[in-house]
């Protein structure tokens, strides 16, 4: 009785009624139907809950009134199943899930309603049974960290892990599991580090572990897997399109912000469109992609400077930031300015020591949609003197990865701005779209 204790748990034991157990409540002359789940064991001890056939869980309070049947005997839900023996179909293509943690490979901890990255690979593939429909799953566990833990380090075991499998592995695609938090940095890492990616890969999250109500990890990695035998040919994100099941799209890996922090469709690509979009395993695409080329050879250029500095300016920001950095012996930073790439006059003799000490300074907008343009205001221009460099519609985080991808592989202040404003990835738009603020289109149409 999970979780359960004083009058719940009384009321439970007194019809002979266990988890899993299918029951039904009749109170105030309403009736409703269930599965009778575990509850955290902080919760309130004369409530019960239960998961309804729509998926969502509900809790009901018991009290006098409140009069209890057991419909079906059940079992205790559990998650994944272990190792599963499916022999592999040769009509149907093979797809590498590579785990690293996060909330699509999580669980429910029942004694403290936390959230916890326990589940290997396989488990995730016995999560979402709709998979083995597409590809034969093949597993790897490279990390298992919550994506706040994330790290350069972790990056770059990730993209040899992926470079293997592209180059030795028989896979037709590969599909990381991902936590949605840092998804987009670990994205942007990927599409540098891998060179000429013949085949797709997908990196995939959820919002909600498996076994909470309305989860998408299902819908997200079957989706995943789909765009993971695609005709694809670069690293990409995959999560839900709509707060509804009703599709996923396909992100740009460099394109792509977590833009809520809890809705299902919290990812969206920034000043652009979604590569294509998937329902029902189906999977079109919305506009022109890097396609599959089996024919050439990914090469995986890993490595990135961690002494660089993401720095979002605002109202009164301190001179002693860019100072700090500088004294320390940070080697690049970006700016998140405001509006079209600004930043107040005070911090001006502290990006000009920065840049004549060779510390290269780029510049992004806070405001996420548009580009930034230090030509427009005599302040941008002054800044242009002091050495700061725009990055167009690169959004903020891609170019903190970039520039500690970029200064691994060299420090020359030139080659730095150089590689910096150059389209590597797609990850700067060549001319502003007026159609995709805020919504982008979702169809072909």
């Amino acid at each position: 009785m999970k979780g359960y204790r004083d009058e719940a748990k009384d009321f439970l034991e007194s019809a002979s009624i266990s988890i899993g157990d299918r029951i039904r409540i009749e109170k105030n002359g309403q009736c409703t139907q269930g599965l009778l789940m575990p509850r955290t064991e902080g919760g309130a001890s004369n409530h019960v809950v239960l998961k309804l056939d729509n998926g969502y869980n509900i809790g009901i309070k018991v009290t006098e009134n409140t009069k209890i049947e057991k419909l079906e005997e059940g079992r205790e839900p559990t998650m994944g199943g272990g190792e599963s023996e499916i022999t592999p179909d040769p009509e149907k293509p093979d797809v590498t899930i590579i785990g690293t943690g996060g909330t699509v490979a999580s669980k429910i901890d029942y004694r403290t309603g936390a959230v916890h990255p326990e589940f290997s690979p396989s488990e995730i593939y016995n999560s979402a049974p709709k998979t083995t429909e597409i590809a034969n799953i093949r597993t790897e566990t490279v990390c298992n960290v919550l994506s706040e833990n994330m790290n350069p380090e972790l990056w770059s075991k990730i993209g040899r892990a992926v470079g293997r499998e592209l180059k030795e592995g028989e896979a037709d695609g590969v599909v990381i599991a991902h936590g949605t938090d840092t998804m987009g940095y670990t994205a942007s890492a990927l599409s540098f580090m891998l060179q000429n990616p013949p085949k797709p890969v997908v990196l995939v999250g959820s919002q909600r572990s498996s076994d909470r109500p309305s989860s998408d990890a299902t819908m997200n990695l079957t989706g995943a897997v789909s765009a993971a035998i695609s005709d694809l040919g670069e690293v990409c994100v995959v999560m839900h399109g709509s707060s509804e099941d009703e599709f996923c799209l396909i992100h740009r890996g460099v394109k792509v912000r977590k833009c809520h922090t809890s809705r299902r469709d919290a990812f969206q690509t920034i000043n652009d469109v979604p590569l294509g979009i998937i329902r029902d395993s189906e999977v079109e695409f919305l506009r022109e992609k890097k396609g599959r080329n089996e024919d050439e050879g990914v090469e995986v250029k890993d490595g990135f400077e961690e002494k660089v500095a993401l720095i979002k300016v605002f109202p009164g920001i301190n001179p002693e930031v860019i100072e700090g950095l500088v004294d320390k012996g940070y080697k690049g930073i970006v700016l998140e300015g405001t509006g079209l790439g600004h930043v107040p006059q005070p911090l001006y003799p502290s990006l000009e020591r920065a840049s004549d000490l060779d510390v290269p300074v780029a510049m992004t907008s806070q405001c996420i949609w548009g580009r930034t343009n230090l030509r427009v205001y005599s302040t941008g221009r002054d800044l242009l003197d002091l050495g700061v460099f725009s990055l167009g519609d690169m959004l903020p985080e891609t170019a903190y990865v970039k520039m500690m991808w970029v200064l691994d592989k060299t420090q020359n202040k030139g080659e730095v701005k150089s590689l910096m404003k150059e389209n590597l990835a797609g990850e700067i738009t060549p001319e502003t779209r007026p159609d995709v603020f805020l919504k982008p289109k979702t169809s072909s149409e």
